[in-house]
Formats: structure tokens, C-alpha cells, sequence
């Protein structure tokens, strides 16, 4: 959430903000009011609980029975300081509300618009995709298809187990997913993140905190453990949000650069008009998670950091792709900025999502208390950035899609020492 001094010094620039973001029904103008109530009620609260310390300590002090004014004016004191603190709660519930629905500000580069109007920063890889599929870069066959062919996956059996959506990967795919994640992990380590597995469940504060939807809302779209305050990660980004979640760590130890691995489950699959056959947008999948706590003057070199590390990642493995800087009203709350990858899919004859990168500023760390002490004694919040290293279901679309030789799929030389050293399976 932002700071309530930003909202009331930068009230204009919130509410255009918030307006680019696509976020119409906030009321910027209501959550200030709401403050100057809470600041009110409190002082006369405090004015109240100092006039009652007073009676207490004149009857401590005299040590005779006091007198029935002094009682009256007592019990009379306690009855309005308890009706004003519940007045006081229901006004910071309001208030509280109202602004953790206030998104994340924009950075100065983001394109303004909706879904779709994006910037296109970078191309990579056009030639290779040329060399295997002509000009025209299509005439693959679709992946879940080959797939089938293969015997590689089995989502008729997968929703048997546990319902649409849920799959089992077979033989030399399943092999070749954890080859991908394996390679992927190396690199990672290579580049000074720190690696570490997660727990798959996390608790209501924390899944709002990182910017997820809360239980009630009909955004969600994670799973709930019914009657715990509990929730299935959609992403490793929650649970290494809340791994450092009221805490203050010191400035020398910024950045830290972890990397976390996961299954995730979404309940996503089919909304939105997307793109849903076969692996593409499935209920459960694995990620190898980028993330970084940083002090907010290092949080733009290490977004561009992360957006390197997955380019390396992508041109290694030899699939094209571009880099969008995505438009204001596809960012969602937590983003102050976000790149994604997009694989061009010789199958579709477009690009498709494969990756994301964002830099959320100190948006979910003021969420979750996280801190920073200065040198010089100072404590602020400091800003969270995550960034996809491999989804490994939309990895292996891009992987058959771009990497068909007839009956076969070829292995780049990056992985073959990950499939003992097969070329192509």
C-alpha cells in the first residue's frame, strides 16, 4: 500500500494514478477525510486517557477515598474513551480498506493505456525461427497434440485424479521439464541468488500483503483452505514476500536475491478469453521464482538485473522471444513497472506470455513492515522486485512448439548434459 503522507502531499497524482491504473471506483478524496478522522478521534482519545491518568494518580498520590465527583467524572471518562475507541476501529477498518485499494505508482517510462497497448522494447531470435519454419515463422504443430502423440501427457487421467486442468507428465517430457528447471537453477546460482524451496501454503496476511486477492473477493483466484486462514500459493513471490515480513534489515545486507522453487495453483484456467489448450494455462504447474529485497535506490538496476538474467535464460535455450513494457491498466496493484517475455509460437502466429518481471517498489513492503536500517540509524521501507525465472508448463509449449524435427524434438546443447546427453527425444 502507499504512504498516507504521499496520498495527502501527492493527492492529484494518486487519483490520475489510480484512474491510469484502471482502478475507476477508488475514492482517493474519501480515504483522506477518513485520516483526518482517525487523527481527531485519536487526539481526543489520547486528550481523555491523560485526563483519567490524572484522577488515577491524584488518588494514588492524596491516598484517601476520593471523592464522588472524581469517581463519577472517572466512570463517566472510561464510558467515552470506550465509545470513542470502537468509533475509532470502525473508522481505520474504513480507512484501512480504502487504502490497500489504492495501486502502486506508476514509474515515469510505463506506457499509458490498456491491455494490449504495451511497448515493444526488444525482438530476439526472428532468424532462428525463420531457419526452422520459413518466412511466414508458422507451421509447427500444436503442442498439446505432438504431446499426446508422444505419450507425453495425460490430462484425461490428470482430471480424473483432481478435476479439469490437472495433467501428469510422462517419460522424456517430464524428464525434459526438470531438465529445463535444472538448467535454469545453475544459472541462477551462477548469478548469486540464493536458492531455496517454499511453503506451498501461506496465511491471509501474507497473500494480501504481496497484492493477491483476499478470500471474498470474486478476483481470486487461489485456492482456500477451508476454515484456516490459509491459501495455496499461486506463486513462490508469496511466500518469499513474506519471508522477511516484520523485519528490519541493515543497509550493508541489501540486495538480497533469492530463488525459489514451487509447484503453483491458480484456478485461473479458461477466464479472461485466453489462450487455455493444453499446458498453456493450466491449475497447477512449477516455477523457479526470481526475487529481490532491495533499498529503493537500487530497486531499478535490479529490475533490469532480473529482466537479464531471464534473457540470458531464453537465449540460451534458443527460443525467440520479444520483452514488453507493459500498459498502466494491465499492471495491477502491486507493479510500479513490468516487463514480460513473450515466445512467438510458430503454432498461433503471435507472441504469448512466457515470463514477467516487476518492480513493485515499497508497495508490498509497507504491506508487510519489512524495513531497512540505515547507517546512520534511519528505518524505511524498503521495495520487493520478482521475476519469472521458468514457468515450466508454458516453458514446455514454447519448448515443442519451437523445437520440432519432424517426429522428434531436438535438444539444445544447453540441456543435453540434463538428458544424458540425448540430442533428441
Amino acid at each position: 500500500m502507499l504512504d498516507i503522507k504521499f496520498i495527502r502531499e501527492n493527492t492529484e497524482r494518486v487519483k490520475q494514478n489510480t484512474l491510469d491504473k484502471g482502478y475507476k471506483n477508488v475514492d482517493i478524496d474519501r480515504v483522506i477525510e477518513l485520516d483526518q478522522e482517525r487523527k481527531a478521534l485519536g487526539q481526543e482519545i489520547d486528550s481523555l486517557r491523560s485526563r483519567r491518568n490524572e484522577i488515577a494518580n491524584s488518588m494514588k498520590i492524596t491516598k484517601s477515598k476520593p471523592s464522588s465527583e472524581l469517581i463519577a467524572e472517572g466512570k463517566e471518562l472510561k464510558e467515552k474513551i470506550s465509545a470513542l475507541e470502537d468509533k475509532y476501529r470502525h473508522i481505520d477498518q474504513d480507512f484501512m480498506t480504502i487504502l490497500k485499494s489504492i495501486p502502486n505508482i506508476l514509474q515515469d517510462d510505463v506506457p499509458i493505456g490498456e491491455e494490449g497497448e504495451d511497448e515493444v522494447v526488444k525482438e530476439w531470435g526472428k532468424d532462428i525461427t525463420e531457419k526452422r519454419f520459413g518466412s511466414s515463422m508458422i507451421g509447427a504443430e500444436d503442442h498439446l497434440d505432438f504431446a499426446n502423440r508422444k505419450n507425453w501427457v495425460d490430462f484425461e487421467r490428470g482430471t480424473k485424479v483432481a478435476g479439469t486442468k490437472f495433467y501428469f507428465l510422462k517419460g522424456e517430457l517430464a524428464l525434459l521439464e526438470n531438465a529445463i528447471y535444472q538448467f535454469a537453477l545453475n544459472k541462477l546460482l551462477a548469478k548469486g541468488f540464493k536458492f531455496m524451496t517454499v511453503p506451498h501454503m501461506v496465511n491471509g496476511n501474507v497473500a494480501t500483503g504481496t497484492g493477491f486477492a483476499p478470500r471474498a473477493s470474486e478476483q481470486s483466484d487461489e485456492y482456500f483452505i477451508e476454515n484456516q486462514d490459509l491459501s495455496l500459493i499461486a506463486t513462490a513471490e508469496m511466500s518469499l514476500t513474506g519471508y522477511h515480513a516484520d523485519e528490519i534489515l541493515n543497509e550493508d545486507d541489501l540486495p538480497l536475491f533469492y530463488a525459489g522453487y514451487s509447484p503453483c495453483y491458480r484456478k485461473e484456467a479458461g477466464t479472461y478469453g485466453k489462450h487455455t489448450r493444453g499446458l498453456f494455462r493450466v491449475h497447477q504447474f512449477n516455477k523457479l521464482e526470481m526475487y529481490a529485497f532491495t533499498l529503493p535506490e537500487q530497486s531499478k538496476d535490479a529490475h533490469e538485473r532480473i529482466l537479464a538474467v531471464e534473457e540470458e535464460i531464453y537465449q540460451e535455450l534458443g527460443i525467440p522471444y520479444r520483452i514488453i513494457n507493459i500498459a498502466s491498466g494491465d499492471l495491477g496493484a502491486p507493479a510500479s513497472k513490468k516487463y514480460d517475455i513473450e515466445y512467438w509460437s510458430p503454432v498461433d502466429g503471435k507472441y504469448r506470455e512466457i515470463t514477467s518481471c516487476s518492480n513493485c517498489t515499497d508497495y508490498q513492503a509497507r504491506n508487510l513492515n519489512i524495513r531497512v536500517r540505515r547507517k546512520n540509524g534511519d528505518i524505511e521501507v524498503l521495495h520487493t522486485l520478482n521475476g519469472t525465472a521458468v514457468s515450466l508448463a508454458r516453458c514446455l509449449v514454447a519448448f515443442i512448439e519451437n523445437f520440432q524435427d519432424g517426429d522428434d524434438l531436438l535438444v539444445p546443447e544447453v540441456l543435453k548434459p540434463y538428458m544424458g546427453g540425448k540430442t533428441r527425444i
